[in-house]
C-alpha cells in the first residue's frame, strides 16, 4: 500500500459522545410510511431543503433550509465546499439539530444528489448514524397521499458541538496517494462523454483520472427520483469493476453529483470518501496526471 495513503488512512477519528459515524444501510434511506409513523417521536427532526410554497404545505414538523446556507461557494478558489465544522455546526443547531437527533432529509424535486451532499456534510461532523434521506423526497409523500401542514416550522435550537470526522472527504494529496492502492477504487460520477473526455467544461482539462472507473449519478435512482433497489446498485457497480469490501473515493465536477454515487456506495455497505474538490480541483493541477 503507498505509504502516504497508508498513513493518511491511519489517522485517529474524531468522536464526540454519540452519533459518530457512517450510517446504516437499514436507516440511511426510509419511506414515507416510515417516517409518517415516527412524526411524533422526541428526538426527529425533518429538514426540507429549498422546498418551494413551504408555507403552503409540507411534511408537518419539517423545517426549511437553504442548501447554499450548508455549504461555502468559491473556498480556495473551488465552486462547492464544505464548511468549517463550527460553522455547519451551528448552521445545524440552528435548525434544531442535537446529537441525539434523527434527522430526516428530503428536497422539493427529483433530484438525489443535492440531498446526499447534505447527508455527507452531516457525516462529516460526525452525525452519519443520525440521518436519513426520505426516498423520493416531498413528491413520494404527496403520491402516497399523507398529510401535510402549513404550520410555522418549530424554533427550538439544537446544542450540537464541532466534532470533524477526517474519513468523509478526501483532499487532492489523499486521492493521489490512492491511486494504484490495492482495495481502493476511484469512483468517476460524471456523465459517461465527461468520463470519456468526449465533453468538457471550459476552462477545465477533458477526461478523467486515471484508473477511475465510472457510475453516472444519474443511473442511481428512477425517474421520480426513487433509488433503485439494492441488487440493481449492486449490479451497476459490479459492472463497473467494483469489488465488495474495497473502499472507495468518489468525484464529479464539483463535488455534488458525486453524493448520489457516494450515498448509494453506503448503502451497499461501502467506506465511501468525497473528493470535494473534485475534477474542478484535479483538473487545475498542472502535474496532476489525466486519462481519457
Amino acid at each position: 500500500m503507498n505509504s502516504l495513503f497508508a498513513s493518511l488512512l491511519a489517522a485517529a477519528v474524531l468522536a464526540c459522545g454519540g452519533g459518530a459515524g457512517h450510517g446504516s444501510p437499514t436507516t440511511l434511506l426510509v419511506t414515507p410510511t416510515w417516517l409518517a409513523s415516527h412524526l411524533h417521536d422526541a428526538n426527529l427532526v425533518v429538514l426540507a431543503m429549498d422546498q418551494d410554497n413551504f408555507a403552503q404545505g409540507h411534511i408537518p414538523g419539517a423545517r426549511p433550509f437553504g442548501y447554499m446556507d450548508t455549504h461555502l461557494m468559491q473556498a480556495n478558489g473551488l465552486t462547492l465546499e464544505m464548511p468549517p465544522a463550527t460553522e455547519a455546526a451551528q448552521t445545524f443547531a440552528a435548525l434544531g439539530v442535537s446529537r441525539s437527533s434523527h434527522i430526516v432529509l428530503y428536497s422539493d424535486d427529483r433530484q438525489l444528489a443535492p440531498v446526499a451532499r447534505v447527508f455527507t456534510t452531516l457525516d462529516q461532523l460526525g452525525l452519519g448514524d443520525n440521518v436519513s434521506i426520505l426516498d423520493g423526497g416531498f413528491g413520494a409523500w404527496r403520491a402516497a397521499g399523507l398529510p401535510l401542514s402549513s404550520a410555522a416550522a418549530p424554533s427550538n435550537v439544537g446544542s450540537l458541538e464541532a466534532c470533524p470526522q477526517n474519513d468523509v472527504v478526501a483532499s487532492y494529496e489523499q486521492v493521489r496517494a490512492a491511486r494504484g492502492t490495492p482495495g481502493v477504487t476511484i469512483v468517476d460520477a460524471r456523465a459517461p462523454e465527461y468520463y470519456s473526455g468526449a465533453k468538457h467544461t471550459s476552462g477545465q482539462r477533458a477526461g478523467h483520472i486515471p484508473g477511475a472507473v465510472n457510475i453516472p449519478f444519474i443511473s442511481i435512482t428512477h425517474s421520480d427520483g426513487t433509488v433503485k433497489p439494492k441488487a440493481e446498485l449492486a449490479a451497476l457497480f459490479e459492472r463497473a469493476g467494483v469489488k465488495p469490501g474495497q473502499q472507495l473515493i468518489v468525484y464529479c465536477h464539483i463535488g455534488q453529483q458525486a453524493n448520489a454515487v457516494r450515498f448509494a456506495a453506503r448503502l451497499l455497505g461501502y467506506d465511501a470518501k468525497l473528493y470535494d474538490g473534485s475534477w474542478e480541483d484535479w483538473s487545475r493541477h498542472a502535474d496532476a496526471p489525466v486519462a481519457h
